[in-house]
């Protein structure tokens, strides 16, 4: 059976540290994947299930930070924990800005080190949740047809039957008809659902 746990990936430099988060974030339950640098974490493939990165600010390759960067760019569903040996203020200040979730201080407390990674997996299950969804919805907006996209955005955008038809060219009948397909292929039970589905594909009334 595939293992579905939540996992917390470790990028971090000392073979002490990895060795010791491992054994807590297997205690907890969730899967640990640990990584000595960042390009072998970026190496490494994305997780198919609610994760989050405890990563170190210094390490032998590319520094904690600029790997948020990059992060921030293809993972942004993922949760960053940075747990360093020392931390100043615009250090934690520049991690904080960029999304970190925390800023932790090495010898991390057990405690608050599980409550922070619990909570960073919470939000990670949300935002893929969301992720999910969306995917969903660009594959049913996808099956429209172009004129079934063109009705869909002039009819999320407020206008009625008569005045779609108008616009578009074609008959009332039609533009029911196709409006009918949308609201089948997209499995819209009501107008404003339809304009929700359309607002988080980020549709816009065509030109």
């Amino acid at each position: 059976m595939p293992d579905d746990r939540p996992i917390v990936f470790v990028v971090d430099d000392d073979v002490s540290v990895r060795e010791s988060l491992e054994l807590l974030i297997e205690a907890v339950g969730w899967r640990p994947k640990l990584f000595a640098s960042a390009h072998a974490f970026l190496a490494a493939p994305q997780a198919d299930s609610p994760s989050c990165l405890l990563l170190d600010v210094n390490l032998p390759d590319l520094n904690g930070l600029d790997l948020q960067t990059l992060l921030t760019v293809d993972r942004t569903e993922m949760p960053i924990i940075f747990i360093s040996g020392y931390g100043d203020v615009p250090m934690t200040v520049r991690a904080m800005k960029a999304g970190a979730d925390e800023f932790l201080t090495k010898p991390i407390n057990d405690d608050v080190l599980v409550e922070a990674v619990r909570r960073a997996l919470e939000r990670s299950s949300v935002a893929g949740g969301r992720q999910a969804e969306l995917r969903k919805l660009r594959d049913r907006y996808n099956s429209l047809s172009g004129r079934e996209r063109e009705v869909m955005a002039l009819v999320v955008a407020g206008l009625l039957n008569k005045q779609v038809a108008f616009k578009l060219g074609i008959s009332e009948v039609t533009v029911k008809a196709h409006r009918g397909q949308v609201t089948r292929k997209m499995k819209a039970r009501s107008l404003p659902e339809l304009v929700n589905m359309a607002a988080m594909l980020g549709l816009s009334e065509p030109g």
